[in-house]
């Protein structure tokens, strides 16, 4: 967990970046559990899913399949090796294609940016990088005048994100050498308080120290004040400790996300430039870091009653692992063929936690979106962490066609902090009166991690997955209604406040209710008091 020193310095410059966001320390801390309460009972704006199943206890129910588009899951968990999908037509591990889909052991998924040889991509560079590095050449010289009404366009995407992709490497450099220097004074104070035998250095105990005649400790320990001020008993090493994962990222920032030079797409072994091309990757799904999607898939599906971690929001799941998501952007060739294996091997729904701020082949999204909804898949995608509205700035993958019209069964969600009024959106969270359609819980959300482990995480990553959570209950108990009907019923049945809240990003109020087509926040109570009154 980060201090409230780090809080205070990169919150703001992580939130644009990434889908899911540390839980920061707060002034209090919600139950583990409040995700799932019920507001006018037990004081939280959960989705209610205790009251729900009570109405539910007397239901059959079918089982829901519910692809986990992302970085990997630990399919070991033992909160989740329960509810993992299995392809009952493949062999386990004998090279063999068994159910002739095309994907070799797809016993729980598929992984999308593997090798042949087992290998994996972990960090990838953002899109803006990977365009800015393909469309130098052609375009950083060009005469716009001279160029060809479709080139034209891309001339001026590229310069759109080689402006933003040379401002984001100055600031990333600069967070680079800030924090590298705070972690010098550090080291300076850690060093010399120990050496003056005072052990553990805090807040508090290091001005013990003699530093008399040495100017540049007397600089280290003033500017170590003013970071331990809010919390004097803090020990300096386990700020440093903390402070390293700053300078990871930022390094990773400059090494991998936004430099032009770092393409590690061979691993794939892929013909890239090709983007009907469906079969590429490997069969391992958990990856080399499966925890934003071990989080996600928990929260839809962890299993629930068995006493032990969190319950997941939907019973009679099976969590379809497919991994395409990297430390870095997700690619649309990828994303496109995440799509289509979902929908050809059994989803019912498809969770996307991911999110850019560019595209390089929307048309092959665009397509998979189509050819998901006409096989009857409900997809939902989180609306990203940017404090922005999203009617105004896009982000990718979206609903909408580049050729026209949209897809009929998506669902872009924001999300929803624990806290009341004027504070019951999260800072962090994108909206938009006609791209978003809900609000869903993604502040303080305690779900697995790898290693049977748990934590509390937030971002539109985790709201996206409580609405599939409560869309999978519906289709489950209800299996008679279609994608669109439970997409009209999760929105219809949303509980709707004109409540004044604070914008994200913004110092400026309005009314909850203008920041989403439906006005409301999700809740499977009410879900199920439609889906019941409907069926």
């Amino acid at each position: 967990m980060l201090n409230r020193f780090l809080i205070n310095r990169i919150a703001g410059l992580l939130m644009a970046w990434v889908l899911v966001l540390p839980l920061f320390a707060q002034d209090d801390t919600p139950p583990k559990d409040w995700f799932h309460r019920d507001l006018a009972s037990q004081q939280y704006a959960g989705v209610s899913s205790f009251q729900a199943y009570e109405l539910l206890k007397s239901r059959q129910a079918r089982t829901v399949v519910v692809a986990v588009i992302d970085s990997g899951v630990d399919i070991e968990h033992e909160d989740l090796k329960e509810v993992v999908w299995v392809n009952e037509d493949e062999i386990p591990n004998n090279g063999i294609d068994d159910d002739n889909n095309g994907y070799v052991d797809d016993i729980h998924g598929w992984n999308f940016i593997g090798g042949k040889d087992g290998s994996h991509i972990n960090q990838d560079a953002l899109e803006m990088t990977r365009i800015v590095a393909a469309w130098s050449t052609k375009f950083q010289n060009a005469d716009p005048k001279q160029l060809s009404k479709e080139d034209r366009k891309r001339y001026e995407i590229f310069q759109a994100a080689r402006k933003e992709l040379m401002e984001k490497r100055e600031e990333a450099e600069k967070n680079l050498a800030t924090y590298a220097t705070i972690d010098e004074k550090l080291k300076l104070v850690i060093e010399a308080g120990e050496k003056q035998g005072l052990g553990n250095v805090t807040g508090k105990n290091m001005s013990q120290i003699d530093a008399a005649g040495n100017e540049e400790l007397i600089a280290a320990i003033e500017m170590v004040k003013m970071i331990t001020a809010d919390d004097p008993e803090a020990e300096l090493s386990s700020i440093r400790e903390e402070l390293k994962g700053a300078l990871d990222y930022f390094n990773n920032s400059l090494n991998y996300h936004l430099n032009t030079a770092f393409d590690p797409r061979s691993i794939v072994g892929d013909d890239y430039a090709n983007s009907t091309e469906r079969i590429y990757g490997n069969n391992d799904v958990i990856g080399p870091d499966a925890t934003h999607g071990t989080h996600v898939a928990g929260i839809i599906a962890a299993q629930r009653g068995n006493g032990i971690g969190m319950d997941g929001i939907a019973d009679n799941v099976r969590i379809m692992v497919i991994r395409c998501v990297p430390d870095g952007d997700e690619r649309d060739k990828d994303v496109a063929n995440s799509i289509r294996y979902a929908a050809d091997n059994g989803a019912h729904i498809i969770n996307m936690s991911f999110g850019k701020g560019y595209a390089w082949d929307k048309e092959a999204v665009d397509e998979a979106v189509k050819y998901a909804e006409a096989k009857g898949v409900l997809l939902i995608h989180a609306a990203g962490n940017e404090s922005q509205d999203v009617d105004e700035e896009v982000r990718y993958p979206t609903r909408y066609y580049d050729r026209g019209g949209k897809g009929k069964t998506w669902m872009e969600i924001g999300a929803l902090s624990w806290k009341p009024a004027p504070r019951q959106v999260g800072s962090f969270s994108n909206y938009g009166k006609k791209t978003v359609d809900l609000f869903s819980p993604g502040v303080a959300i305690y779900s697995t991690v790898p290693g049977s482990e748990y934590a509390s995480l937030q971002g539109t990553s985790m709201a996206a997955p409580a609405a599939a959570g409560v869309a999978a209950v519906i289709m489950s108990y209800f299996p008679d209604f279609s994608a669109k009907d439970v997409r009209k019923i999760l929105e219809k049945s949303a509980i709707i406040s004109k409540e004044e809240v604070q914008i994200p990003g913004s110092k400026e109020k309005t009314t909850f209710d203008k920041l989403s087509r439906t006005g409301g926040r999700v809740n499977l109570l009410e879900a199920v008091k439609l889906a019941l009154k409907k069926s």
